[in-house]
């Protein structure tokens, strides 16, 4: 039988529990399934099973209908209805097979159902059936493990702002096509975890590998071979042929971050790469076919870096073809909390820390940091904090202190009265989101009122785009409000 399904890795063995009130049917069962490497167990009613499942948790439990005491049936509803993944997998058994008895013991849970007396081929095929059936699900819990780790990890992607809605949205449109992108963005917004999630989303692109280079890492010198690769001699120390990041993404997506600060020779050279979909490596003369797709991202102003002659326009055109912008923190503030929980449940996972939450005053000095380092930075602080905090709770003393956590910050008035005569401080409830949104509604409020009711102004504060102020505005039931009447801007305004 194949180990791949016997055995649920090289050091276990499948564990399985027979539980029927006749030995010799007990030992019958054993010696027919003896042929493969299972640990088997035996029970001779519900109540020795029960014992057997809570101290050694089987995988597959192959249970007869008729017990002393509780039926089979029973104990299967019993296990089906405490709703726990660790059950086992259960075959019934009956000597008194019929068909109503089969759909009794299916819609009470069982995975399958042998009439005795049975066949020795048809039990084993019925439990090999099964195990398979383990093995699969489980590879599917753990593939969805990892899903969700990974999700978290991309922590860019998260989000349910209007800036981070048209980045996915951007994403779904451009995956399946070969266009080059451009991905923009402030330093540690997440440009690489956009490019690998276009690859990800990519039926063709996916099946290749994903290769990453960051340009500003690597010396000038030293590029051109990274990129294209070297034939032996090429330069001093090149010992033997080295294929480059070109041939090693071919199939799949080369990812250049930093693509600003590349040489011009380099850039000549890359933007061949891309009209000609060939290269050729360093000291050599040999065209190498490359079917590759290129995202690049950079922090750069690439268009004053064109003007200044040291970025070329030419390639500069050929990598924009689709341009995806992150917006940085500061400018999406409602996405803070959730990012923030997000990464205290990855650390406490990464470090096998308790699980704590965050307190509303650790919440409350999040949404207020401008976030110059971004998501890379909320990260790092969510992670010491988790790392040093203390009891349950991740409490606005256990931030850095420059984000607010520290004792001997002087606490900001968050009491500071509002238009509407409201307080900044948010009476917290239980309800999360809507806590979230009455914090918004008045610092966004409080922030108007200093701004004496300019949206143009007040979103130069907040560091937003004026037409993602007056979303969130008419988002939050402040439009009415706050419309610049008499001012400069009073006309323009009064779309809110």
């Amino acid at each position: 039988m194949d180990t791949m399904i016997t055995e649920k890795n090289r050091n276990e063995k499948w564990r399985l529990l027979v539980v029927d009130d006749e030995e010799a049917a007990r030992y019958g069962i054993r010696r027919a399934l003896s042929v493969s490497d299972y640990d088997i167990a035996e029970a001779g009613s519900a109540e020795d099973a029960r014992t057997i499942i809570n101290s050694r948790a089987p995988d597959l439990m192959l249970l007869d209908v008729n017990l002393p005491g509780i039926s089979g049936l029973e104990l299967l509803s019993e296990l089906a209805g405490a709703g726990d993944d660790k059950s086992p997998l259960v075959i019934m058994l009956t000597a008194y097979g019929s068909e109503r008895m089969a759909v009794e013991a299916i819609k009470a849970g069982a995975y399958d159902f042998l009439s005795k007396p049975f066949e020795v081929d048809e039990l084993r095929l019925v439990v090999k059936n099964a195990l398979e059936t383990i093995r699969l699900r489980r590879e599917n819990q753990t593939l969805r493990k990892r899903i969700e780790i990974e999700g978290a990890q991309r922590g860019a992607i998260l989000g349910n702002s209007e800036a981070m809605q048209r980045v996915r949205a951007m994403i779904e449109k451009v995956a399946e096509t070969d266009a080059t992108v451009l991905v923009r963005g402030e330093s540690g917004t997440g440009k690489e975890l956009v490019a690998r999630e276009l690859h990800e989303r990519s039926s063709v692109r996916r099946r290749g590998a994903f290769v990453a280079v960051n340009c500003a890492a690597l010396p000038s010198e030293l590029i051109e071979s990274e990129l294209f690769g070297h034939e032996k001699g090429a330069f001093t120390g090149a010992a033997a042929r080295r294929r480059g990041k070109f041939e090693q993404a071919d199939g799949g997506t080369l990812f250049l971050d930093e693509i600003g600060d590349m040489s011009a020779t380099v850039q000549a050279k890359l933007l061949r790469a891309l009209e000609e979909r060939r290269i050729e490596r360093l000291g050599g003369s040999e065209s190498i076919p490359v079917d590759v797709r290129i995202v690049s991202a950079t922090h750069r102003p690439l268009e004053q870096d064109i003007e200044k002659g040291s970025f070329r326009a030419d390639l500069f055109y050929r990598l924009q073809v689709v341009t995806v912008e992150i917006a940085p923190l500061r400018e999406r503030r409602e996405d803070i909390p959730a990012l923030a929980e997000t990464f205290a449940r990855q650390a406490a996972e990464r470090y096998g820390l308790p699980a704590r939450t965050l307190a509303p005053s650790a919440l409350r000095r999040l949404v207020e940091h401008d976030w110059p380092g971004n998501v890379r930075e909320l990260r790092n602080a969510v992670e010491r904090a988790m790392i040093l905090a203390e009891g349950d709770e991740v409490t606005a003393k256990d931030l850095p202190e420059e984000i607010g956590g520290g004792a001997s910050r002087a606490p900001k008035d968050e009491s500071a009265p509002v238009a509407d005569g409201t307080h900044l401080a948010v009476p917290f409830t239980s309800d999360f989101r809507e806590d979230r949104r009455e914090f918004e509604r008045r610092y966004i409020a409080r922030c108007l009122e200093e701004s004496g009711g300019n949206v143009t102004r007040a979103a130069a504060v907040l560091g937003m785009h004026r037409q993602s102020l007056q979303h969130k505005l008419r988002e939050l039931g402040l439009a009415r409000r706050y419309v610049a009447v008499g001012s400069d801007e009073a006309q323009e305004d009064s779309d809110v």
